[in-house]
């Protein structure tokens, strides 16, 4: 068996696995504030997520565990030239942390207000930095002989964000969040929160589409045109009001994003995790980057008990909470559009 290749699958599977779980989490996270209109439809947004979001949050751990483990040179040019972008990121993952958790402890509305905003901005932006992260996987980074990130000052480290791969991963990390969260708010609850979060991704979709078909037009990956395949099933499903197929379509357009961006340098030969925009001689490969044999051996003999486990505690957690939240009436109007949903 072919190790740095299987360990190289699971390694896009963890970071498939908390893109999918997080990316919901991140779009309802800035989307709740936004639909809701009353303390109590917030609320119901935060209740959708608030038994799993740190449950999925474990799968960044996961995935970072595994890439450090088995592409160690990978992981440490990675993180070394994006490493303030990483820190904002735990930053943000904290401060979202703790506006979820802080909220019911002090029962006041304005209290749930600032923690609402304090949530929304910290996915918002936590959405918009991963996409970026990702943009520039695609893009590479001007790396040297020695794995080392050239530029200038402490600050070279966010050079890479602005880039035209990073701005159109930012965009497209927004955008996604906000369908896939949109779609899932809509699956977890009733009421008139139900009704808005599904006029989101009617709204949503149809220009990540489009994004998405200059995308494949632009790179040629098979990968990228069959998400904007489902991404129009998702609006389509968004329309017709068949829920568990919009939310579907998204968690399979959210990991074929992903997938695209950790496969879109494997058609070279020599197998291109990290490009660099200096010289092609010094890109990251899986092989060149791929840890010894020992170290293979001992992960995956820990992968194997470790792993299932974690799946199925995540599996069982949502079957537990798998009930819809409700959100509360608004106007009459907003009763007999909730009624035709139905």
């Amino acid at each position: 068996m072919d190790l740095p290749v299987l360990w190289y699958c699971i390694t896009i599977l963890a970071w498939v696995l908390f893109f999918v779980l997080e990316g919901f989490d991140f779009g309802v996270g800035f989307l709740g504030p936004l639909l809701g209109v009353r303390d109590k439809e917030r609320g119901a947004a935060v209740a959708t997520i608030g038994p799993v979001w740190d449950g999925n949050e474990v799968w960044l751990v996961a995935a970072i565990g595994v890439t450090f483990a088995a592409f160690p040179d990978w992981y440490a040019s990675l993180v070394s030239g994006l490493y303030l972008p990483f820190i904002l990121i735990l930053l943000l993952l904290a401060v979202r942390g703790v506006a979820i958790e802080f909220r019911a402890k002090h029962d006041t509305a304005s209290w749930r207000m600032w923690c609402d905003l304090a949530m929304a901005a910290s996915s918002l932006l936590v959405a918009a930095t991963w996409g970026a992260v990702l943009g520039v996987l695609v893009s590479g980074l001007a790396m040297g002989a020695d794995g080392e990130v050239h530029g200038g000052g402490l600050l070279r480290s966010l050079e890479p964000l602005f880039g035209p791969w990073a701005v159109l991963g930012g965009l497209v990390g927004v955008l996604l969040s906000a369908l896939h969260g949109a779609t899932f708010l809509s699956l977890r609850t009733r009421g008139v929160l139900r009704v808005r979060a599904r006029w989101v991704a009617l709204l949503t979709a149809p220009i990540l589409i489009v994004i998405t078909l200059a995308m494949y037009v632009a790179s040629g990956h098979p990968v990228v045109g069959v998400a904007a395949l489902v991404l129009l099933l998702a609006a389509v499903a968004s329309w017709r009001g068949v829920e568990w197929l919009a939310f579907a379509a998204t968690t399979v357009a959210t990991a074929g994003t992903v997938v695209a961006v950790f496969t879109a340098h494997l058609s070279d030969a020599s197998w291109v995790l990290l490009p660099s925009t200096l010289d092609a001689a010094h890109d990251i490969t899986l092989r060149g980057a791929a840890a010894s044999d020992y170290a293979f051996s001992v992960i995956t003999w820990a992968g194997a008990f470790i792993l299932p486990v974690v799946v199925a505690y995540q599996v069982w957690s949502y079957i537990v909470f798998r009930k819809r939240v409700h959100s509360g009436f608004g106007t009459k109007g907003s009763k007999r559009r909730v009624a035709a949903t139905r």
